[in-house]
């Protein structure tokens, strides 16, 4: 066994506790000793029996054990050094061995570049005489300091952007001043307090110039906490505020503390693991220390474990992008300050730098510099573009960009932030530092030598080019490979083409050479210009809908410079008939070819209500003026758009989310059946699927076109009323059928037509016990009559049972089908798969019908997948509808295959397709089944009705079969429930336990919940609230489920004993922001402070505020209990709050969600929500509900919309919404 090492003496009397134990190697003390750091590393040194101090991580300053304790027992505990700093507040072993952390030159959880570090002389702010030796460090984050240069883990951090100020008061001592509170300090020199208060001074000053700085470390009370809360440190004598951000754990000693941003450590969980340890307790290790933390309750534990485990999640999330990036060891420094481990960079330029010089790139705009984050912006680090970085490197990229940097401009890690934004201007807008290229400032050999350079694998000498003036875009005179980049993907040279698609829309540095630098150019025009003839017609104040004949055009010399487009009388004239500048042009609208006399034509809508029509019988001169006349007025964040083949481009107004009040403008181009925007804030390109939509219409009071997909709404209003008609009509005829082709038509999200899929579910609803269904022919003027209208617009056609009959329906479908463009199988494949059936071996047959299932188109699969699935169920009730297997096969083989029918062959491809459904389409068994005992319970309820009810079955066709659950969601709790249109909920949960024979015993408050999977949110429906509405505003993943609700006595308690109705207070707000056609969430829970009363909810930023932010009314609101996890709420105690506006024809959902502190709070923001709504009536005055008989009078009518189960296949609960959102007052006309 080892020695254990002496302790080694003090070094000045007024060092009560040092806890280094080897010295400095930059500095000389006298009366030191060497001590066996082999001995040190291997065994942790047992504590002396002497009081020794409670934890390394507290500062001096703000000690959590005995502040007065003696100096004598501080010395007794020498052996309190190195790793054993922490063995009492953190869960060390004893004894043992304890392997050293890794050395101080390897990988570091700090990300930051330290600007200064060294010993120092700390002096509690308790008045004690004796200072404290302290290393001390400096970064562009935090000032910290440590018990010894070994220790990972700070005893206190105190954030740069809280330093107000750094000053000498005499004897080697200086202040580093706070907004709260004053830090001394003492060097061993003047001249090194000197240079200590030189840093500060000068990297605060910077700090306060600067105004755009990006900081990712900033004081943890700034940023947004996924966890808070006070944990034990095992060890300590009290708690320790703790705040899990990001990727880093924050330790405080207080709230108070965290509020201030004065931390005691952070620990980086790049390198963290946590593990359970008891019930309470869990330990968070990494390679220096092992924290063991204890929680109030098991609850709180598992929550502080999963925060952490994604903090962890986080932290590696695209760590390996990032050391992959820094394998090329240039990377590893910033290309502009030098700063160490940058994790930003602009890739388009190719280069890594760090956060603060990132701030400054991205001010310069995407069109010059596009940032992206190593670690965050996940999809952009490609294999190609990873490996460009590695080709290129900094190094030899600041051989190109900073080739002739003066050392008066050059940057270092320290700079301030108007130093950087000149340097990065220069550098990147003007290029005032590149290399210049021997071909500069000549176009036609630089676009030549570009042309020939990606062909081959110099990547360098590519960008040099490109930045150089190279046009990106220019012609190859190649018609297979027309542009660099197709030339560059047709030699596959994959890093080419990856720089190449990053810069197809940069904007390239347009100083002047100046100077003696050699040779000597000038660089060329970069605004758009562009000249020649056209034909115009004079313009107009109304919408062009009559074709122009070529007498009607005049030709005119056409000029596009400086941003304004004139037309002149002829190319000799030199005054201009007309001139339109870039910022009057709102629109531009390609016209097809052959619409007017001239082939090919656009128009051009100015925000003065005029249209300009110009043409030409050149297709290659109308692409280029449209190309030319669109870069004038698109932005630079929307020049994404210019690479569509658009049919109408142009900006509009637009409201979406909860951003109701005022529109924003965004940039739109019309392409086909799709509509892509740059919105505003938003770099993304986003892309809306007309066909796809659930609606889209106009509401011509105040001129909003409404486009709803699933779950969202956007509202485009026209900057001109002129230009908003042209966009309506084009994109209503986008929206619409454009052929015969499946492909053409309207479709559901799921790609199948909306005729066959608003057919098939009729069909299912109401026509499977239809004798002879398919078979039967319908009526010939009301069929076509459907034809037609679901060719018009499938999407406002609604089935309803009594006004369309299942036989017209039924050959509505089969008359798509049969005059459908290329058939269901496609005229290529149809040969193929009537070939199929021959095949002898069933095995090889079903392989093939697979092989041909995989190979259709993506809308033709799915909608053969719709309809063989929709055939099957039919035949499985083939005694109640005569329609088996062979009879289907009759009528659809020659349908789907659009022949005679005079060969079975096609019956028989039906008939195997049908028989072999689960293992053609690969059918989930148990989900199937399901499917057919729904039919079942449907059938059932049907035939009961009829024979229970001496009124038509059409007569009660607004009621709905729909499933209620009894206390949980399982098979065996489930309850199939006819909902007539005046059903409250009370009556519908008497209506559940009458049935399961439950009796309601006293303060037994049993109620109907309205329930979100998704959401992970309940709502308890009030007793008079009726049941019918809440069913069609039901989604997928929501059901209703009666159950006890456990809150209700404790809510009519605090109901009685308040005074006042109304109620205020601070809570947690975050507002729900969903990012267009991607499906994304964004915001953060803030703290404000909340005033409800009995007409209105009023949110203010804080109590002091006189205006508030936000008001609601609070009868459009609907408060749902919870908060759903993934959004991390600091409290499990949530409400998820519902606003419905009723300025919209047809209100859209805005969402957000409120946060309190504990479950009292909650239930009595809650219990205040539901006694205002309801005027105080919570809950009904007799305490034991009784069932209410439900008899409908013969002549009662609830509507006509058809009988649908809420509860199955996706299709079937959005085709019932869709039937109450066309008719939802119909339900309730006659009540």
């Amino acid at each position: 066994m080892r020695r254990v090492p002496q302790p080694p003496p003090e070094i000045r009397s007024d060092f009560g506790d040092s806890s280094d134990d080897s010295e400095d190697p930059d500095q000389v003390y006298p009366k030191s000793q060497s001590v066996n750091m082999a001995d040190r590393d291997v065994f942790l040194p047992v504590p002396g029996w002497g009081k020794g101090r409670y934890s390394s991580l507290c500062s001096d300053d703000e000690l959590l054990d005995d502040d007065n304790e003696p100096i004598s027992n501080r010395e007794s505990s020498w052996q309190d050094y190195g790793l054993s700093t922490l063995q009492e507040s953190v869960y060390l072993p004893v004894t043992g061995r304890v392997l050293a952390p890794p050395p101080r030159d390897g990988p570091s959880p700090e990300p930051c570049p330290v600007l200064k570090m060294g010993w120092l002389d700390k002096n509690p702010p308790q008045g004690s005489l004796y200072y404290q030796r302290r290393w001390v460090k400096l970064d562009v984050d935090y000032l910290r300091y440590f018990d010894n240069d070994k220790e990972v883990y700070s005893k206190r951090i105190i954030p740069t952007a809280a330093i107000t100020g750094v000053t000498n008061v005499g004897e080697q001592k200086f202040e580093v001043v706070t907004t709260n509170r004053t830090f001394l300090f003492r060097a061993e020199s003047d001249f090194e307090r000197n240079e200590w208060v030189s840093v500060l001074q000068n990297f605060t000053r910077g700090r306060q110039e600067g105004s755009r700085e990006i900081t990712s470390s900033v004081p943890p009370s700034s940023l947004t906490p996924e966890q808070q809360g006070y944990l034990e440190l095992r060890g300590l004598r009290s708690k320790l505020y703790t705040v899990v951000s990001g990727d880093k754990v924050f330790l405080y000693k207080n709230m108070e503390d965290y509020r201030l941003g004065i931390g005691i450590t952070s620990i980086d969980m790049n390198v963290g693991n946590v593990k359970d340890t008891d019930r309470r307790s869990f330990d968070l290790t990494t390679p220096y220390r092992i924290f063991s933390f204890l929680a109030d309750s098991e609850q709180h534990k598992d929550q502080w474990v999963e925060a952490m485990r994604e903090a962890i999640g986080e932290a590696l999330s695209n760590s390996e992008v990032a050391n992959q990036i820094w394998a090329e060891p240039s990377n590893g420094c910033c290309a502009d300050c030098g700063a160490a481990k940058p994790e930003w960079a602009a890739i388009n330029l190719c280069v890594v730098v760090c956060k603060r010089c990132a701030g400054e790139h991205r001010g310069l705009g995407p069109s010059i510099s596009k940032v992206r984050s190593l670690k965050m912006d996940r999809r952009v680090w490609t294999e190609e573009l990873i490996q460009v970085f590695l080709l290129l490197g900094n190094e030899r990229l600041n051989r190109f960009w900073a080739a002739n940097v003066p050392p008066s401009e050059a940057l270092s890690p320290t700079s301030c932030s108007e130093d950087r934004r000149r340097f990065v201007s220069s550098k990147y807008r003007q290029g005032k530092y590149r290399k210049y290229h021997p071909l500069y400032g000549n176009q036609e050999e630089l676009n030549n030598a570009l042309c020939i350079n990606v062909q081959c694998s110099d990547v360098l000498e590519t960008l040099c080019l490109v930045f150089c003036g190279a046009d990106v875009n220019c012609s190859t005179g190649q018609a297979d490979c027309p542009s660099p980049l197709s030339l560059a993907l047709a030699h596959d040279q994959k890093l080419q083409a990856e720089f190449l698609s990053h810069n197809l829309n940069t904007e390239l540095p347009r100083s002047e050479v100046t100077g003696v630098m050699e040779p000597q150019h000038y660089s060329p025009q970069h605004p758009v210009t562009h000249n020649g003839f056209l034909f115009k017609t004079a313009s107009m104040a109304r919408p062009i809908t009559e074709r122009k004949a070529r007498e009607e055009f005049s030709r005119r010399w056409c000029t596009l410079n400086d941003g304004n487009f004139s037309y002149y009388e002829s190319d000799k004239t030199s005054t201009a008939n007309g001139t339109l500048k870039s910022t009057e042009i709102v629109c531009l609208a390609v016209n097809t070819p052959e619409r007017h006399g001239y082939d090919h034509t656009f128009e051009l809508y100015s925000d003065s209500e005029r249209i300009y029509l110009f043409g030409t019988d050149d297709p290659d001169s109308h692409k280029e003026w449209v190309k030319s006349i669109t870069k004038t007025f698109i932005p630079s964040n929307a020049e994404g758009l210019l690479r569509l083949a658009f049919e109408r481009i142009g900006r509009l107004r637009y409201k979406d989310g909860l951003n109701l009040q005022s529109p924003r403008v965004g940039w739109f181009a019309l392409v086909g059946s799709s509509l892509h925007a740059y919105l505003e804030d938003s770099e993304e390109e986003e892309e809306i699927h007309l066909r796809k939509l659930q609606e889209l219409s106009i509401q011509q009071e105040n001129e909003v076109l409404v486009l709803v997909e699933r779950g969202r709404t956007l509202y485009i209003e026209g900057e001109r009323k002129l230009d908003f008609q042209g966009w309506c009509v084009s994109m209503q005829r986008a929206a619409g059928s454009a052929g015969d082709s499946l492909s053409q038509q309207q479709l559901t999200e799921t790609d199948i037509p909306v005729i066959v899929d608003r057919c098939i579910d009729y069909i299912t609803q109401c026509g499977l016990t239809s004798e002879g269904i398919y078979r039967k022919s319908g009526v010939n003027s009301r069929v076509a009559a459907l034809c037609e209208a679901f060719r018009r617009d499938a999407r406002s056609v609604r089935l309803k049972e009594g006004e369309h009959q299942v036989d017209d329906v039924s050959n509505t479908l089969k008359r798509f089908f049969r005059e459908s463009g290329e058939g269901l199988f496609t005229i290529q494949a149809a040969s193929a798969w009537l070939s199929t059936p021959v095949i002898p071996e069933e095995s090889r047959k079903i392989s093939q019908y697979q092989l041909l299932l995989s190979q259709l188109p993506r809308v033709n699969k799915a909608t053969l997948r719709a309809l063989v699935n929709h055939l099957y169920c039919v035949q499985r009730f083939a005694e109640l509808n005569q329609m088996n297997l062979h009879n289907l096969a009759i009528v659809f083989g020659p349908t789907l295959f659009q022949s005679d029918g005079k060969d079975y062959t096609a019956g028989l491809v039906v008939e195997e397709l049908i028989e072999h459904y689960t293992d053609v389409f690969e059918v989930d068994e148990q989900q199937l089944k399901r499917q057919l005992d729904e039919i079942t319970a449907i059938i059932k309820v049907r035939e009961k009705l009829n024979l229970n009810s001496s009124v038509p079955a059409s007569g009660s066709a607004g009621d709905f079969i729909c499933t209620v659950y009894l206390e949980e969601k399982k098979e065996t709790a489930e309850q199939h429930v006819k909902i007539p249109g005046s059903m409250t909920a009370a009556e519908l949960t008497c209506e559940i336990l009458d049935r399961r024979k439950i009796q309601v015993r006293e303060k037994d408050y049993w109620s109907c919940w309205e329930v979100s999977q998704k959401e992970e949110t309940e709502r308890p429906l009030h007793h008079l609230e009726r049941v019918l509405p809440i069913l069609h505003s039901l989604g997928t993943d929501s059901h209703l489920l009666v159950k006890k609700h456990l809150a209700m006595e404790a809510i009519l308690v605090y109901l009685a004993s308040k005074v006042d109705v109304s109620k205020h207070g601070m809570v947690k707000f975050r507002e729900e922001r969903s990012i267009l056609g991607l499906g994304l969430n964004t915001g953060s829970f803030h703290d404000r402070y909340f005033i409800l009363n009995t007409v209105s909810l009023r949110m203010y930023k804080e109590v002091r505020s006189n205006r508030p932010e936000r008001e609601w009314q609070v009868k459009n609101l609907r408060v749902y209990l919870g908060i759903k996890k993934k959004l991390r709420p600091p409290t499990c105690w949530g409400l998820t709050v519902i606003y419905k506006s009723e300025k919209q024809e047809k209100p859209e959902k805005q969402q957000w969600y409120l946060c309190c502190d504990t479950q009292t709070e909650m239930r009595e923001w809650f219990s205040t929500f539901l006694t205002i709504q309801y005027d105080g009536n919570v809950w009904p005055a007799d305490a034991v509900q009784t069932r209410v008989t439900r008899a409908l009078p013969v002549d009662t009518r609830h509507g006509n919309v058809a009988l649908i189960p809420l509860r199955g296949s996706e299709n079937e609960m959005r085709n019932s919404v869709a039937a109450f959102t066309a008719d939802p007052l119909g339900l309730f006309r006659d009540v």
